[in-house]
């Protein structure tokens, strides 16, 4: 198994590609925390890890707030005494120019999006470090943080943050052992992507416009991009370090 005896948490780990990773970290066998808001879809992802006679243990977390992230770190070095992996997935969207775009509504994709993937690797990265081996964190991107994408600003600004901040935290921690890597997915079936084309005049032409619009003509599974994060917090991946990886279909290559 790829990730024996490590400890993962992963964020957003409620539903799409974030329950994907934890049951396959699970699978892998890894001890996952499985952080959401969401305690009810939270719960639901330990459940089927546990089904797989897997360890896992959900924490309740608003990603945006300090001591919400402190206690989230805190609890996993209790319940497993150490940390090795910390998946940074959780995220939100909004479809707006930046005319369009309230201060409130900005305020609160960057502190979720953005300064989110900020707090889990400051208060991470310590534990890590204890340890003296180190540790892998691994941000979940986006295509939207490589290319422009109309009217979805500050989603566009909050992705192409995590690829800056994956560098800096790659560059200022190897030394430490830390590897910070980022998978930037394309358009893939998850909760966020459905919801938001149930909202389209025409949801089933806005998603033939989706996938449309890239090589595979079609949109992403969760796990195929959960299979991405795996091989980069795994030890397959030594060398890997400030890496972006797009799993897209192919759109950003066009």
């Amino acid at each position: 198994m790829r990730l024996n005896n490590k400890v993962a948490i992963i964020t957003g780990a409620g539903s799409g590609i974030g329950r994907a990773t934890a049951v396959m970290f699970g699978k892998e066998g890894a001890s996952v925390v499985v952080a959401d808001i969401d305690q009810k879809k939270g719960m639901e992802t330990v459940d089927l890890i546990k089904g797989e006679n897997r360890k896992a243990v959900f924490v309740k977390v608003d990603v945006s707030e300090a001591h919400n992230v402190e206690k989230m770190v805190r609890t996993t070095v209790n319940a497993y005494g150490k940390l090795d992996i910390l998946v940074n997935n959780v995220g939100i969207y909004l479809q707006a120019s930046v005319v369009d775009t309230s201060e409130e509504d900005w305020d609160q994709i960057l502190d979720v999006n953005l300064k989110g993937v900020f707090l889990c690797c400051k208060y991470s990265i310590p534990e890590m470090i204890k340890g003296g081996k180190g540790g892998v964190i691994v941000n979940v991107g986006s295509e939207a943080g490589i290319v422009g994408i109309k009217k979805q600003v500050a989603y566009n600004v909050s992705k192409s943050g995590i690829i800056a901040l994956t560098k800096s935290i790659a560059i200022d921690f190897a030394a430490d052992n830390v590897r910070a890597n980022c998978v930037c997915p394309g358009t893939t079936e998850t909760t966020l992507v459905t919801e938001a084309l149930s909202r389209a005049p025409d949801p089933k032409r806005a998603r033939r416009e989706l996938e449309a619009v890239r090589p595979a003509n079609r949109l992403g599974k969760p796990e195929e991009i959960a299979a991405g994060i795996l091989y980069l917090a795994s030890d397959e991946s030594p060398y890997a370090t400030g890496a972006i990886l797009s799993i897209d279909g192919g759109y950003t290559a066009q």
